[in-house]
């Protein structure tokens, strides 16, 4: 199962954390695991490629962890809340399959 973990900042995103797999199919067969990991990709690649923001990122031990350094400047938190409601659509045709979670810290 995937697990996306967000936090808020001031009603603002600031925070995920995507990790696991879905399990709904062999190795690249896997349709959730591609259509998460592509969604993923593509919103760090807006935050610090397109955007230009600052964020921490990580990759590692199956987990990719993005981080805000200014979440109440730019666009980085409504790119982050895009990728909260791409997932949720995910996990509403698949909910066996990814898990989300949201907190404010």
């Amino acid at each position: 199962m995937i697990k996306a973990v967000f936090r808020k900042q001031n009603g603002k995103i600031c925070y995920c954390s995507i990790k696991g797999h879905a399990g709904y199919a062999e190795n690249g067969q896997d349709v959730v695991c591609a259509a998460v990991s592509s969604a993923v990709q593509l919103t760090a690649n807006l935050i610090t490629e397109c955007f230009q923001e600052q964020a921490n990122i990580s990759a590692e031990n199956n987990e990719i962890k993005i981080c805000l350094k200014q979440p109440k400047i730019g666009n980085g938190a409504v790119i982050l809340e895009g990728l909260f409601v791409h997932l949720q659509c995910i996990s509403e045709e698949y909910p066996d399959n990814i898990k989300i979670q949201i907190s404010e810290v």
